[in-house]
């Protein structure tokens, strides 16, 4: 089996999910098993939908609110969510066989302390030998700069967003 490698979508810039997900889209067309964990997002997004509806096992850690809007009790039961799907994420990929698994927005929920950072490290460190890992993400702990074998930044020169248009379902979400 060839080795896996790992992939790191990061930067300030749009993008980042949608190309994990057009990564796991090839791989589910080359037969292999998928799983996107996604870390700290609101509602569900059009991708993870059709990722579904593909066979790809996708994992969320929904929140109602932003960590910086979270009580102490709110975001310590957010931690243990994200810390709880880490792991059945990595059960997940040590399955057997080709597997491609997603941790979207890993780098934020490191950043802010919504994930077990030495579990996370550990597992990017000590991946099985066949699967080929993402970290999507604005702002990479150095520790993921340093072990991704692709590094791709996403840089905005200019988004909508900007004249104040609102994201809309199919293109932002």
């Amino acid at each position: 089996m060839e080795k896996g490698l790992i992939h790191l979508y990061w930067g300030e810039g749009k993008g980042k999910t949608t190309a994990a997900a057009g990564l796991a889209l090839r791989a589910l067309g080359s037969g292999w098993r998928v799983v996107m964990a996604q870390f700290l997002k609101g509602s569900p997004s059009g991708e993870t939908a059709m990722l579904r509806r593909l066979g790809a096992q996708v994992l969320r850690a929904e929140s109602e609110k932003f960590v910086f809007q979270m009580t102490g009790p709110e975001r310590a039961a957010a931690r243990a969510c994200h810390d709880e799907m880490l792991q059945r994420a990595a059960e997940l990929a040590r399955g057997g066989g080709r597997c491609l698994l997603v941790l979207d927005e890993a780098c934020a929920a490191c950043e802010l302390g919504m994930v077990d950072e030495a579990a996370l490290r550990e597992f990017v460190r000590n991946k099985p030998a066949g699967l080929e890992l993402v970290l999507t993400g604005r702002a990479p702990a150095p520790w993921m700069r340093e072990l991704a074998d692709y590094s791709t930044e996403m840089v905005c020169h200019k988004h909508p967003f900007q004249s104040g248009a609102a994201a809309r379902q199919g293109v932002e979400y």
